[in-house]
């Protein structure tokens, strides 16, 4: 039998997104029509996430091990500042109690996503390249300046928000196995390595886990344009000599491997076309720096770059895009409790996705030169049928927070996720602080689907409004430890949230910013946790 009101939920969806809806009628009947496939299908979700947190306890444990004897494995920790601060990351929770409405205004810092790109480019020049609004608290952008000075660069810090980046000369080719594995950054330094020294070195990335993200789109496209590579021992080694442009068809608009290629494809000699490529803003914004250094740089309208190769690029000052995962965390920590928060600095066009999907739950908000203005009020969203997609579609980055936000809506909502396969783990802890969710391995959506006929759980229902109660969470991730920090900012009582490490990788003093609002987050020491 059909849960009541899906049919007339799913309608609403569908008039909503102008046709664009995630799942037809006849699929949500088939759904729902047996609750013992329901059943199994959670079932098997759930056995899959227990495994999943058992082997990061494994790995957490090899970790604490290996500090014994000074041979950390670091793709076991979320990344962190670097020095000591990574073990004090990973040593601390926060505690946070639900319920308060937050209120007032915070300033939206750069991104994350674009600034350590910016700076991986900077290696293209021997000039100073100065970069403004970057987020220096985030562990990130730590890593990257350490991959960078590793290599040979000098950057310093005029302020706390302005980094500069010399990169005279390049006297070392190897990024260090314990850095790479920080995080997926250390790929993007082939093109600089290559173009500037004939070689490069670089481990197998590390990074969040949500899924299998190979760096095969990047190593094809810098082999297709004459460089040749040898893997060995957990290591990827590069040399050639010199780049060349080439016509490159990704088979997935990726957005690390358009960056890589449009990194490597500024001093290659002739002209490098990449079709299919992503377009999202970070990736605009770091062919504006490259612009401003000298490179020529044209983006066509069918998801298709030109790069055409220069002999040398200069120095250049540019600021960093703000960061718009962080204004929809802090848009949708206002709507969960019914507060009223100003994003100073949230900038409107990179949000057009996300702020027409507030207005078809019913959400409001306003915008102004500086910022836009996110209000709660007591009347709940309404569900909605959502699917992400690249860039201008609905951001897989939001997907998680946006689930949350949902699981206080009124009726039954889909989300169809296209990006990752492995991305809805977080919700079985959302279930244990009063949600109502279930996963499915089927395509509850009309885009086309990557996952199609494969056994990924990559499409989720929830049921609202679900109240919240308070509980204690461990951080898989940067974007389901958003979720978790918003679900206890909402929940009844005071949770404990463990693996902010990754929060702190991401967000740029997220807990100090919520507290600016009202919030009442602490970070502890974990042994000293209440």
């Amino acid at each position: 039998m059909t849960p009541p009101g899906l049919a007339h939920i799913l309608n609403e969806a569908a008039r909503d997104t102008n046709g664009d809806v995630l799942a037809t009628i006849g699929q949500a009947e088939r759904l729902f029509g047996s609750h013992a496939g329901k059943g199994r299908e959670m079932e098997r979700a759930r056995e899959r996430h227990i495994m999943r947190q058992r082997a990061q306890r494994q790995q957490r444990t090899v970790v604490r091990m290996a500090r014994g004897t000074g041979e950390m494995d670091t793709t076991t920790m979320g990344a962190g500042a670097g020095g000591g601060q990574e073990s004090d990351r990973e040593d601390a929770c926060y505690q946070i109690e639900g319920g308060i409405p937050l209120r007032g205004e915070v300033r939206n810092s750069g991104a994350k996503n674009a600034a350590t790109k910016l700076m991986v480019a900077a290696l293209l020049t021997e000039d100073r390249c100065t970069l403004r609004n970057m987020p220096a608290g985030l562990g990130d952008v730590t890593i990257t300046e350490e991959v960078l000075r590793s290599l040979g660069a000098e950057v310093t810090w005029p302020d706390e928000g302005t980094a500069s980046v010399r990169a005279v000369q390049l006297d070392n080719t190897v990024v260090p196995l314990a850095l790479g594995r920080k995080n997926r950054l250390a790929v993007l330094t082939t093109g600089p390595l290559l173009h500037r020294a004939g070689h490069a070195v670089i481990p197998a990335p590390g990074g969040d886990r949500i899924g299998p993200r190979p760096i095969n789109f990047h190593l094809d496209g810098l082999q297709r344009m004459g460089a040749v590579m040898d893997y060995r021992d957990g290591l990827y080694h590069l040399h050639t000599d010199g780049l060349k442009g080439a016509p490159i068809e990704l088979p997935f608009p990726s957005v690390m491997a358009t960056e890589t290629l449009i990194i490597a494809a500024t001093l290659a000699h002739g002209v490098t076309v990449i079709a299919n490529a992503a377009i999202e803003p970070e990736i605009i914004d770091l062919i504006k720096f490259l612009q401003k250094m000298g490179a020529i740089i044209e983006q066509r309208v069918d998801r298709t770059i030109v790069v055409e190769g220069v002999q040398r690029l200069h120095g250049a000052d540019h600021r960093v895009i703000s960061d718009r995962n962080e204004a929809v965390s802090l848009a949708i920590a206002a709507y969960l409790t019914h507060g009223n928060v100003r994003v100073i600095g949230a900038e409107q066009g990179m949000l057009l996705t996300f702020l027409n999907t507030l207005y078809r739950v019913g959400l409001d908000f306003t915008v102004d030169d500086d910022g836009i203005t996110f209000f709660g009020s007591d009347t709940p969203p309404r569900p909605i049928a959502l699917e992400t997609d690249v860039h201008p579609g609905f951001m897989t980055d939001w997907q998680q927070p946006f689930a949350l936000l949902l699981t206080q809506a009124h009726g039954m909502s889909v989300i169809h996720e296209t990006i990752y396969e492995d991305r809805f783990g977080y919700t079985q802890d959302l279930n244990r602080m009063g949600a109502d969710t279930g996963l499915f391995t089927r395509c509850l959506g009309e885009i086309p689907c990557r996952f199609r006929e494969s056994d990924f759980y990559h499409s989720c229902v929830i049921r609202g409004p679900t109240p919240l109660h308070a509980a204690e969470l461990t951080m898989p991730d940067i974007r389901a430890g958003a979720a978790y920090i918003l679900a206890a900012l909402c929940a009844q009582g005071t949770s404990t949230v463990h693996g902010i490490e990754h929060i702190e990788r991401g967000y740029d003093h997220l807990d100090a910013k919520l507290r600016s609002l009202g919030a009442h987050i602490e970070r502890v020491p974990t042994q000293t946790q209440r």
